[in-house]
C-alpha cells in the first residue's frame, strides 16, 4: 500500500521524507527539487512485535510496512500541466491514500512559492488542482455514459452519480466528503477519482510551537478544515523529526522526554497511515520468526491465512487464535491453553487487530 506525500514547492515534504525512511531524498530551498517520485518502504512500528519477540526469542522479527512516495511538489494551473502537473498528477493517482502536508510557520529564510504562508490556501490549492482533474475524468466519463445510455437504460444510474459528484466538486467538495449509497460507491471506486483517495494533513510547525502545538492558530484553521472532511490532522515538526530519526533508540527517548513527546510525530503519522488505509496486523509467533502480516479490516481467517500461503488458504480447517493481550498477560502460549483461553475459529471468524494465530490446514 502506497502513501503520496504532497505539498507545496518548500512546505517541508521531501525533510519529512527523508525522516521517515532515511532514504536520502534530495532536498533544496527553490521549487521542483523533487521531480521523480523517491520511494521508500517503513515498518509500521508495533510494540507487539517488540515484546513478542522477548517471548519467543526469534531468528527473524517483520514488522508490517507501508510505501511513502514522495512526490513532486504542486503549483496552481498543475491541472493543465503548470510546472510539473502532468507529472504529478500521474504520480498521485498510482498512491492510495495521500499525506498533505502544509506548512504552518513563518520564517523569512525559506521562502513559499505564493510569497505568504497561508495553510488554507496551499490546501485549497492542491485540492483544486485535483478537483479540476477529477472534473476532465467525469466529462469524459459522462460523454460516454450518455452514448451508452441509448442501447442500454442501466447508463443513467452512472449518469445521475456523475452529475451528483460534479455537483459537489463545483463546490469544492471532494469525493472522500460525498456521502454513497453501496451500489453508489462500487461505481465511485471504478471511477479512479482523485479526490476519493483518503487523505492525512501534517501541519509542519516550528520548535518554538511544539509545547502548544495543538492550539497553534494556523493547526486549529487546518483542523477546521479537514473535520469536514472527517480527515486527521497531525502537528509535527518537520526540522525535529529529521533530527530524531538520525538518533540511537535511547538518544531518541531522551530527546522525546525533553520536548514532552510520548512519541515522534513520524512514528504517529506511520500508524495513522496505516489506519488510513484500512489495515491491520494480524501476528504468527514462534523461535523461527515473529511476524505481522498486513490485512484489510474485515477479513475472515481463510483469506488472512491466503496472505501467508495460497495452501493454507485453499485448504483451511482453523485458526489457533489466541489475543495479544491474554497471551502477555499469561506469558506463554501454553499457560494461556491452560487458561482456556485460546480459541477455535472457523471459516466465517472476522479476524482482529492483534491476533496471534497458528492456521490448520490440509492440502
Amino acid at each position: 500500500m502506497k502513501i503520496g506525500i504532497v505539498g507545496l514547492p518548500n512546505v517541508g515534504k521531501s525533510t519529512m521524507f527523508n525522516s521517515i525512511t532515511k532514504a536520502g531524498a534530495e532536498c533544496a530551498n527553490y521549487p521542483f527539487c523533487t521531480i521523480e517520485p523517491n520511494v521508500g518502504v517503513v515498518a509500521v512500528p508495533d510494540e507487539r512485535i517488540d515484546n513478542l519477540a522477548k517471548i519467543y526469542n526469534p531468528q527473524k522479527i517483520t514488522k508490517a510496512i507501508v510505501e511513502f512516495v514522495d512526490i513532486a511538489g504542486l503549483v496552481r494551473g498543475a491541472s493543465k500541466g503548470e510546472g510539473l502537473g502532468n507529472k504529478f498528477l500521474s504520480h498521485i493517482r498510482e498512491v492510495d491514500a495521500i499525506a498533505q502536508v502544509v506548512r504552518c510557520f513563518e520564517d523569512s529564510n525559506v521562502i513559499h512559492v505564493d510569497g505568504s504562508v497561508d495553510p488554507l490556501r496551499d490546501i485549497e490549492t492542491i485540492n483544486l488542482e485535483l478537483i479540476f482533474a477529477d472534473m476532465e475524468t467525469l466529462d469524459k466519463r459522462l460523454d460516454k455514459a450518455k452514448k451508452n445510455l441509448k442501447a442500454d437504460k442501466k447508463y443513467q444510474a452512472e449518469i445521475d452519480l456523475i452529475e451528483k459528484i460534479k455537483a459537489n466538486l463545483e463546490k469544492g467538495i471532494p469525493v472522500r466528503a460525498i456521502v454513497f449509497n453501496e451500489d453508489e460507491q462500487e461505481i465511485v471506486k471504478e471511477m479512479f477519482l482523485l479526490t476519493a483517495k483518503p487523505i492525512i494533513y501534517i501541519a509542519n510547525i516550528s520548535e518554538a510551537q511544539i509545547a502548544n502545538a495543538e492550539n497553534e492558530e494556523m493547526v486549529k484553521q487546518v483542523k477546521e478544515y479537514a473535520a469536514k472532511e472527517n480527515a486527521e490532522v497531525i502537528p509535527l515538526c518537520v526540522k525535529i523529526e529529521e533530527e530524531l530519526s538520525g538518533l540511537e533508540e535511547n538518544d531518541k527517548k531522551e530527546m522525546l522526554e525533553a520536548l514532552g513527546l510520548e512519541e515522534s510525530g513520524l512514528d504517529k503519522l506511520i500508524k495513522k497511515s496505516y489506519d488510513l488505509l484500512g489495515l491491520m496486523s494480524f501476528i504468527t509467533a514462534g523461535e523461527p520468526e515473529v511476524r505481522a502480516w498486513t490485512i484489510k479490516k474485515g477479513t475472515k481467517a481463510p483469506k488472512a491465512a491466503g496472505k501467508i500461503h495460497s495452501d493454507i488458504e485453499r485448504g483451511f480447517i482453523k485458526a489457533e487464535i489466541v489475543s495479544y493481550d491474554d497471551l502477555m498477560r499469561e506469558g506463554s502460549m501454553l499457560a494461556a491453553k491452560e487458561k482456556g483461553l485460546v480459541r477455535q475459529e472457523g471459516k466465517e471468524y472476522i479476524m482482529q487487530d492483534g491476533d496471534i494465530v497458528l492456521f490448520k490446514f490440509n492440502v
